[in-house]
């Protein structure tokens, strides 16, 4: 590891101009690329005290051994440079995007004589005209097979042409009038050009001429009573706009720009662009990328549009390039693209509108990407295993923790306190086995107490039931390492069949249904079910820093408890605390070990937050019959529509009561008893007139009613909502 100040230049060495500079590493390699308008002030950030610079930035000049710099004359210059030296060095530490798949294009080969529509994917070919990307290249074979009717361009390869030259016969698409054949000479190599450039200005969104071209063509062949010609016309213009319905009209005007979102997290951004040409979306793609260095969104697009518009000139670039965040500064970026393209380019944030509603949509696919990518990382075996022991060797573990607990606290500012344990087997979830708990040892808000007091749950059920069983009463190898594949318990979500959790939130009761295969014999009851809390992690995560760190190793202490290893992962800035140190330990940006460390904290967090606010809803929902014991929901709605509302059937007997479908007497008895000692509702309000509705006594407290009648919740939605932690 390289000491900064040992390559630090004097500060009255550096220029005060725009450039670009290149840190090296003792290799003389070149692991980071960057420009700036002041060459001075921007390296004099990076020769500061280590404890200030980001965790990564931190990385980046331990590891260089030199820096150098290129004096350019403008910031657009400078723009230039600094992607063609990314291109050139790939270096470590900047963003470079990856395609999450090759996406094809549709191209015509307008640098051959007798151009050719073909797929291709790649690096672009100059002289080829590219259409999309596309998502799958069956849509470009049915666009195409539709355009050939009116455009009939060669689609063969060379050696299918050159063979048809031969022989003097074309192919079947020759016959069937899909191509004009030119290679037996039915038509010139300019009549053939000149059809490749109709098709590609339909392609590129110049479709409203060409169509009208046909229709008035079409007329005339009828009124010469051509009708053959006429139909076949007429069929041409099916085909066409057969062809443009594929693509849906997204913006008015006939706008020709490209939307451009972003996805991130503290780790990873993916990036969407959806190519918007004549109003309609021709064409998708998008990137994946490791966040190496500290960067804003801003500086993310920036590197997007780089990596887009690098090697592109001319119409391809379009007129408009629509944004979530404006690179810092914007004017040397919008330069750049003004001078690709040869005209002016817009370069903005959408506010309303269609353009802001399609935005929305591209972010939506940006989200939905990032997901997937992170889904398909954590189904890989190797990557699983090498994560489990980065972990291992950064808190200094005996052996790869096979099983990971996370847990987290949630509640709505200091109501419906909740926790989430969540279990990660060989880097996988383990739903069958996540645990829910409401904190019952105080009222209000502490997340340190909170934690305390889940620890403290589930290890004494643990060592109650150890005790109960005895099983490792002579040794504690035989279960030291061998995950039980299921526990009974509250199914992830609570899915279909879940069974009902116990009071204090901890797993089903007894005879509750669960998945055993594969349990070792010493996790398993006499009747095959999994045994409860029976099998310990090697490893608990608390998602929070040094005091929740500090509270659940003096719950494992208070316990007893001391082979398993204890962290906490801090939110802002990734950070893994360990009990009774005062620094963290800093995995590595590209580390495995701290993707999944990530992975298990943001899926407890999910998991406490669906929690709370199921708790929250019903507590909402609550009424007078809940109390009723042994009345179930059937029964309740029974009730509310035999007699209208609550109001009706407090004053009614238990006769009337007896009345309703499935009521007997003893439980109309208990129903009018509980009705009788619950308080009245507060009468309910028609927020539309003010008219206080008084025989609408069921509504949910907190509620008031609508024009309707129907129960609308008070207050604000930040009123409502809060803020959920």
């Amino acid at each position: 590891m390289a000491d900064p100040s040992s390559y630090r230049p004097k500060p009255g060495d550096i220029p005060d101009t725009p450039g670009v500079y290149r840190f090296r590493d003792e290799h003389r390699r070149v692991i980071y690329v960057g420009k700036a308008k002041s060459l001075r002030q921007r390296l004099a950030n990076y020769f500061q005290d280590l404890a200030n610079l980001h965790p990564r930035t931190r990385s980046m000049v331990t590891t260089a051994a030199s820096v150098e710099w290129t004096v350019v004359s403008t910031e657009v210059e400078a723009l230039q440079l600094e992607y063609s030296w990314i291109k050139e060095f790939d270096p470590r530490f900047n963003v470079k995007y990856r395609d999450d798949k090759s996406y094809p294009y549709l191209a015509v080969t307008m640098n051959e004589e007798f151009p050719r529509v073909q797929v291709m994917r790649g690096h672009k070919k100059k002289g080829v005209r590219y259409f999309g990307p596309y998502a799958h290249a069956w849509a470009i074979r049915d666009t195409v097979d539709l355009l050939l009717r009116v455009f009939p361009v060669r689609t063969c390869s060379a050696g299918v042409f050159k063979n048809a030259a031969r022989t003097g016969r074309p192919c079947l698409l020759g016959y069937i009038d899909k191509c004009s054949a030119p290679c037996v000479g039915r038509v010139t190599a300019e009549d053939h050009r000149e059809l490749a450039d109709e098709f590609c200005d339909f392609m590129a969104g110049r479709t409203g001429t060409y169509l009208r071209r046909l229709e008035r063509r079409m007329t005339e062949a009828a009124e010469e009573m051509e009708y053959e010609r006429a139909a076949r016309l007429r069929d041409d213009i099916e085909a066409l706009k057969k062809a443009m319905e594929k693509n849906a009209v997204v913006l008015a005007d006939a706008t020709d720009a490209d939307l451009i979102a972003v996805a991130e997290d503290e780790l990873e951004a993916a990036v969407q662009i959806f190519h918007v040409r004549g109003g309609r979306v021709r064409g998708q793609r998008g990137w994946v990328t490791d966040k190496v260095e500290d960067v804003t969104t801003g500086a993310l697009v920036e590197h997007a549009l780089q990596q887009l518009y690098g090697e592109e000139k001319g119409d391809a670039v379009p007129k408009e390039v629509l944004v979530p965040a404006l690179p810092d500064p914007v004017e040397p970026v919008q330069q750049w693209l003004t001078d690709r393209r040869g005209s002016l380019v817009s370069l903005r944030i959408p506010q309303r509108g269609d353009k802001k509603a399609l935005m929305e949509t591209v972010q939506r696919n940006a989200q939905q990407s990032l997901v997937l990518h992170k889904t398909r990382r954590a189904s890989d075996l190797t990557t699983r295993s090498r994560a489990l022991e980065e972990i291992a060797e950064a808190l200094d573990l005996d052996s790869a923790p096979l099983r990971i607990e996370c847990y987290d606290i949630s509640h709505l500012q200091g109501d419906d306190v909740v926790a989430s344990m969540v279990v990660f087997e060989d880097g996988l979830q383990r739903k069958s086995e996540y645990r829910r708990f409401q904190i019952k040892g105080f009222q209000g808000q502490d997340d340190v107490r909170s934690m305390h007091e889940v620890i403290t749950r589930r290890f004494r059920r643990y060592l109650a039931e150890k005790e109960r069983t005895g099983e490792w009463a002579d040794g504690e190898d035989t279960a030291a390492g061998t995950p039980a594949s299921t526990v009974t318990g509250i199914p992830a979500d609570g899915g279909p069949g879940a069974p009902a959790a116990a009071p204090d939130g901890g797993p089903a009761a007894p005879g509750a249904r669960g998945s055993v295969n594969g349990a070792p014999d010493g996790l398993v009851e006499e009747d095959g079910r999994p045994k409860r809390f029976a099998y310990p992690p090697q490893l608990v995560v608390v998602d929070g820093g040094q005091p929740q760190v500090a509270a659940a190793r003096r719950a494992l202490d208070e316990l007893g408890i001391d082979d398993i290893a204890v962290c906490g992962l801090a939110k802002r800035l990734e950070e893994v605390w360990v009990p009774g140190e005062d620094d963290p330990v800093v995995l590595p940006r590209s580390s495995e070990g701290l993707y999944l460390l990530q992975r298990v904290r943001d899926e407890a967090h999910r998991f406490a937050i669906t929690y709370q606010r199921t708790k929250r809803a019903k507590r909402f929902r609550a009424g007078p019959l809940d109390d009723v014991p042994g009345l179930g929901e059937t029964r309740k709605q029974a009730l509310i529509k035999h007699f209208g509302s609550v109001k009706r059937l407090r004053s009614a007997t238990i006769d009337q009561i007896c009345e309703v479908p499935g009521i007997g007497r003893k439980t109309a008895e208990t129903i009018a008893v509980a009705l009788a000692q619950a308080a009245p509702a507060a009468p309910a309000v028609n927020m539309a007139t003010g008219e206080i509705m008084e025989d609408v006594e069921d509504v949910v407290p907190g509620t008031t009613t609508g024009s309707a009648g129907e129960p609308v919740p008070t207050g604000s939605p930040d009123e409502r909502r809060g803020q959920e932690t």
